[in-house]
């Protein structure tokens, strides 16, 4: 646990984890749990959480498997996603309360600016944290890897909204 603080703080890496498949399942375990019981609580979006969280684990596995393999780096793989699951543990009640605050105060521009405050703060974390992750484990400039953790999100959003359609409403 002290290890994914210091990585979610920025002051240790993916390479300060042991490679182990075990200590990969226990945190996306984790992830999951922590993700099942604030969305429980605080449901980011309308509709079956469930899914997307189900979604978005199987998604993150596969991207960086696939993504670790083209770059020649198959042996990073468990360090570089136990890191990823462990850092989203940490900051998801904020990030899953930060999209719930967002989509409650729709009624209210000041709060909504607050909320929203908080999210675009969140955002630039996550976008930090994952990209010095990724700097470790494909030794690339931070710029490049802040591009595809952008461009994993943007897949992974296209991809729930492909699966899971908003309801079209009737005007």
């Amino acid at each position: 646990m002290r290890i994914f603080v210091q990585i979610t703080l920025l002051r240790l890496g993916p390479q300060d984890l042991p490679a182990s498949g075990v200590l990969l399942a226990a945190t996306v375990l984790a992830y999951f749990v922590v993700n099942a019981a604030v969305s429980s609580v605080l449901p980011p979006l309308p509709g079956r959480w469930l899914p997307h969280l189900l979604v978005d684990i199987g998604f993150t596995l596969v991207w960086y498997l696939l993504l670790l393999r083209v770059m020649r780096r198959r042996e990073r793989f468990l360090q570089t996603t136990t890191a990823v699951f462990g850092y989203q543990t940490l900051l998801a009640p904020v990030w899953i309360g930060s999209a719930w605050l967002i989509r409650h105060f729709q009624g209210d521009p000041t709060l909504l600016f607050f909320a929203s405050l908080l999210g675009i703060a969140m955002l630039v974390w996550i976008l930090a944290v994952n990209g010095c992750i990724l700097r470790a484990a494909l030794e690339w400039p931070l710029g490049g890897c802040i591009a595809l953790v952008l461009l994993q999100t943007a897949i992974g959003q296209v991809l729930l909204v492909t699966l899971f359609p908003p309801p079209v409403t009737a005007s």
